[in-house]
């Protein structure tokens, strides 16, 4: 069946799309709550035909994602209690931009040593996004790390927390993604990241990006 013609719903290019960033005035900004991680900003907004709208936001540091393949295509999860949502999640390792000056790779690399004792030699970046773009600056990045080796014993991160029951596994590729497409996996770095990276592979790896390509659409960190 066809698209319904009333509609006229113009058909583009692809290689049309992409997300633009815009500056809108602010009539208004104040700091309402100041959290640990991130705090939250009422702004007024101008909107083109110049009335004003109050929006509440969170103002986020971003966030880097790290799916590790190993040379079988099995993907390195590991499992953690999120509060919030009341459930042990199996996730790609994952952290907060939150150290100062230090670049997205350098704190995917970092997250990669820390959460899962692993380093690699081969990085490339699957996919972007905006995690809540109607209420959340967070912008977070996924990348590919190949080329895996264990971070010796004696230099190992000592973790804390809930961080101090992560439990890995390693899932054939194929495997992750169904259980995604089956709603049995739902963090949304792990949605994602095995999606992205399925597509990407079957396009061929010359598709994926090189690991030091700016961040996402050119916004830089949100300063606290």
């Amino acid at each position: 069946m066809s698209f319904p013609a009333e509609l006229e719903v113009p058909v583009v290019d692809g290689a049309d799309l992409s997300d633009v960033p815009v500056q809108r005035r602010l009539a208004g900004s104040e700091v309402v709550f100041t959290g640990r991680v991130w705090d939250v900003v009422r702004e007024e907004v101008e909107l083109p035909d110049g009335k004003t709208v109050v929006r509440d936001l969170q103002r986020h540091p971003g966030a880097v994602t790290v799916l590790a393949l190993d040379g079988e295509e099995n993907v390195l999860f590991i499992r953690q209690y999120r509060h919030p949502v009341r459930r042990e999640l199996w996730e790609l390792p994952a952290g907060l931009l939150d150290v100062d000056g230090e670049a997205p790779l350098l704190a995917a690399q970092r997250e990669l040593a820390e959460e899962a004792d692993l380093v690699a030699s081969d990085w490339a970046v699957v996919a972007d996004w905006f995690n809540s773009p109607g209420g959340s600056s967070e912008a977070n990045r996924i990348y590919l790390a190949r080329g895996l080796s264990a971070v010796p014993e004696a230099d190992r991160h000592v973790r804390e927390d809930e961080e101090k029951d992560l439990v890995p596994v390693r899932v054939p590729l194929a495997q992750a993604a169904r259980a995604v497409l089956e709603g049995r996996l739902t963090n949304p770095g792990t949605v994602i990241g095995v999606l992205a990276l399925q597509a990407a592979l079957a396009q061929g790896p010359a598709v994926l990006r090189p690991a030091d390509v700016p961040w996402p659409t050119g916004l830089s960190t949100p300063a606290r």
